[in-house]
């Protein structure tokens, strides 16, 4: 009797064939991104955009493959995002202006002085500071306070695009429809409610706020007294984060089932409670985070009735 075939032998061979695609993919996109990083002496707000935009391609590249790529590659991938980030952020910085010096001169004056000073020559033109625009690129509202701020992506020119939050105290955020990523940046008591987002979600420096969305991929740096309710299909990143809480999704508009379903975010994973903290490394669990109590969580927020405006309160 011949033994019967192997049917498994294919299936691995195709798992094994796709996990390595997918690590060639990250390689060279890394390295792209690697590449397009301008140098210290060629820094310009051009160069920065193009090396952020090449960021943002592996950190959804990232998002993509995250459901199938191994705890310890994802990490790799995830740290070595977050490096060409800060140092896309250092050359930002150097573009800053430096205050002048000079030295001053100790020595005594000589004994037949000119009788007319030098001419004095203009000081050189400061060179402009880069933008937020250049740093944190895409549609978004930045530099607002005590305002309610409302954008429905489904009509934007720029729809399926990335969207930044960046420098708000005190504002009511509104985010209908679906974008490819967000990015937030410096917020400090504001409530933020965002539809769908197809890639991923970069938080910074936030405090005291509450983030009520759904996406692909969740990472979390430097939050502090903030809640965050969740659909996620990987596992919520936090990294120098305190007193974060994490409850499950609580929004809902007209068409936001349709925004899920394009954005493949229909199913509760229930990831929100699975939370990864990179800078705690014991068995135990991590004190930076916890769960929402059941009896402190929001209940469905219903934003359909909001509508499209830029308005200080």
């Amino acid at each position: 009797m011949e033994p019967e075939p192997d049917h498994t032998k294919p299936s691995t061979s195709a798992a094994a064939a796709g996990h390595r695609k997918h690590l060639a993919m990250l390689e060279r996109l890394s390295k792209r991104a690697a590449a397009a990083a301008p140098a210290p002496d060629q820094d310009s707000p051009p160069s920065l955009s193009a090396a952020a935009a090449a960021i943002d391609d592996l950190d959804r590249l990232v998002a993509e493959a995250s459901h199938s790529l191994p705890p310890y590659e994802l990490r790799s991938a995830l740290a070595a995002a977050s490096d060409l980030r800060a140092a896309h952020r250092l050359a930002a910085s150097d573009l800053r202006p430096k205050k002048s010096f000079s030295f001053r001169n100790k020595s005594k004056a000589p004994k037949n002085p000119p009788q007319d000073p030098p001419p004095t020559l203009p000081p050189p033109p400061d060179q402009p500071n880069p933008s937020v625009e250049a740093i944190l690129p895409g549609l978004g509202f930045r530099g607002r306070r005590d305002a309610t701020l409302v954008k429905d992506l489904r009509v934007s020119d720029e729809k399926d695009g990335d969207f930044t939050l960046a420098d708000l105290v005190s504002c009511q955020v509104y985010l209908k429809g679906k974008c490819r990523a967000l990015h937030v940046h410096k917020l400090k008591d504001c409530r933020v409610f965002v539809g769908a987002v197809f890639g991923s979600v970069l938080i910074e420096d936030v405090e005291r706020c509450a983030f009520v969305m759904a996406a692909h991929q969740i990472r979390i740096h430097e939050a502090t007294a903030t809640d965050f309710y969740l659909r996620v299909r990987s596992r919520p990143i936090i990294e120098d984060c305190c007193g974060v809480r994490f409850a499950p999704h609580a929004l809902k508009y007209e068409g936001i089932g349709e925004d899920l379903r394009d954005a493949g975010l229909e199913e509760e994973t229930g990831n929100w409670a699975n939370v990864d903290d990179f800078k705690w490394l014991r068995a135990v669990q991590s004190p930076n985070w916890c769960l929402v109590p059941e009896e402190e969580r929001l209940q469905t927020i219903d934003i359909s009735d909001v509508q499209e405006r830029e308005d200080d309160n």
